[in-house]
């Protein structure tokens, strides 16, 4: 009796959540997936944890809320001109004793401080106080690293997501309606295809001060061709199909049959190549960094790191460190890709197997 109910609560699932229970079974994909977005989450938060900013304090019976607020330091009694020192001024009122205090983050370094180190000039190896060392300008690695990883993974959805929306649209238009629009627009995207992106971005860099948005924009001009291909071979596919076929001879219009019966049947090499153009995402913009034509200092930027990490070969830390960062956050992502493809593979559940 038992066997049977088990057998009927897997005949009522759909296919998408027989999928996601297959997905869910490969625990190496699943929880990479799983640790690379409670990562990603956690990296919003960095102001909270990772600063050299108070995160509240109180100073004769006055609240101060330095995280979000700028205060010089001669509010606090400091004899400094701008900011206020908020490590000092937090020893300054243990050794006072008289009721003010200092409530500062868990690791309170900020990504743009430049420290001084008693044991030598910068870059300075990991310590006690600095777990992933210094770099060259006295900067915090490991912070650095933290809120590179935000930038890097942000900046790739981002341009994935832009990329994915427009090759989605313009693939699916060519598929769909076919004839002398498919043709002219494949002689249009194989021409926009062929343009040198790299040679491009340096040359608008070299011009141009290049922020995130420039990057984003630069990059989705041609993120979208590639998708273009496979979501035009795709509903070409799905078209000369019976339901399709069923569907216009009940009077269905164009929106309904693009939107509601081939998009979903063609979205699964799509969901497939997603993280693998994540991962381009994120090493296009690392490669551009380490060029010198990507996000411009004092970003913190994983690229940037890489870059130190060249011109001071002998510190270990520089070159350990980011290229650490950057082969399991690949990996993670190549495991969520590999987990995808086996879920969503069509033999899967087949109807004939």
């Amino acid at each position: 009796m038992a066997l049977k109910k088990q057998k009927h609560a897997y005949q009522s699932e759909s296919l998408f959540q027989k999928r996601l229970r297959r997905f869910r079974s490969l625990k190496r994909g699943y929880f990479s997936f799983l640790l690379i977005i409670a990562l990603y989450v956690g990296s919003f938060f960095c102001p909270l944890i990772f600063n050299h900013k108070a995160l509240i304090v109180k100073y004769e019976g006055k609240y101060y809320f330095p995280v979000s607020n700028y205060y010089p330091g001669k509010d606090f009694g400091q004899d400094l001109y701008g900011e206020a020192n908020y490590r000092e001024l937090d020893k300054q009122f243990e050794s006072d004793g008289k009721g003010n205090w200092v409530i500062m983050p868990v690791y309170p370094f900020g990504p743009l401080e430049s420290l001084t180190d008693p044991s030598g000039s910068p870059p300075n190896k990991p310590s006690v106080n600095h777990w992933f060392g210094t770099d060259d300008r006295g900067r915090d690695v490991f912070v650095r690293l933290a809120y590179g990883f935000n930038i890097s993974l942000s900046f790739s959805l981002l341009v994935t997501s832009i990329g994915y929306l427009i090759g989605i649209s313009i693939g699916a238009s060519l598929g769909y309606f076919g004839g002398k629009y498919d043709i002219l627009m494949q002689r249009f995207i194989e021409i926009w295809g062929s343009m040198p992106m790299i040679y491009m971005v340096i040359i608008i860099s070299s011009v141009l001060r290049p922020d995130f948005v420039l990057l984003v924009f630069l990059l989705c001009l041609t993120a979208w061709v590639g998708m273009t291909y496979f979501m035009r071979g795709e509903f070409y596919r799905e078209k000369s199909k019976d339901y399709v076929h069923a569907a216009i001879a009940m009077g269905a219009t164009d929106k309904t049959i693009v939107f509601k019966h081939i998009l979903p049947n063609a979205l699964v090499p799509i969901i497939t190549f997603l993280p693998f153009s994540i991962i381009g995402g994120i090493s296009s913009l690392v490669g551009l960094d380490f060029l010198g034509f990507g996000l411009q200092p004092p970003t913190p930027s994983w690229g940037e790191l890489v870059n130190q990490g060249m011109a001071n070969i002998f510190s270990w830390w520089l070159v350990l460190f980011p290229l650490g960062a950057m082969f399991c956050t690949l990996l993670m992502v190549v495991f969520i890709g590999e987990s995808i493809r086996q879920a969503f593979d069509p033999r899967e559940f087949s109807r004939l197997r």
